[in-house]
């Protein structure tokens, strides 16, 4: 069964002096503040499009790594994933790098590599992101 997820956006302003709030329609967890120095300078407590891009990364690549675990018969304890986005402005995002630590009882280092970068090449996030240079660092905890 195919699921739509929503979110939306008011943005006010021009682009370097003005500000928006995502909202997350789907889910009702809240608003979030948007600007462009939050994007092309520091956080200083808002978000930006790629850190909204790195939470969807690593939550979907973390499911895709843990189906592939528990369908290959190791079935994962814990894992935890980070995915660093960069930007430049002007340019775009320039790549996305995954990293990810896991806790697979009875799978050795190179298996564990082997399920991370199937799950990188597979994770539905990945595929919509074709077009950007992804890397991935896997190691057992």
């Amino acid at each position: 069964m195919a699921t739509t997820r929503t979110a939306h956006t008011v943005w006010e302003g021009e682009l370097t002096s003005g500000s928006g709030t995502v909202t997350f329609d789907s889910s009702g967890i809240g608003e979030q503040p948007v600007s462009w120095p939050s994007r092309a300078e520091q956080a200083n407590g808002k978000t930006s499009p790629e850190e909204l891009i790195a939470a969807a990364h690593s939550s979907c690549f973390s499911m895709a790594l843990s189906h592939g675990l528990t369908g290959a018969g190791t079935p994962p304890t814990r894992l935890e994933t980070k995915a660093d986005v960069t930007f430049q402005p002007g340019t775009g995002i320039t790549g996305i790098h995954l990293t990810v630590r896991g806790e697979v009882p009875g799978l050795d280092e190179q298996g564990f590599v082997s399920a991370a970068e199937d799950a990188k090449k597979n994770c539905p996030v990945s595929q919509a992101l074709a077009g950007t240079t992804i890397t991935l660092t896997a190691e057992l905890a």
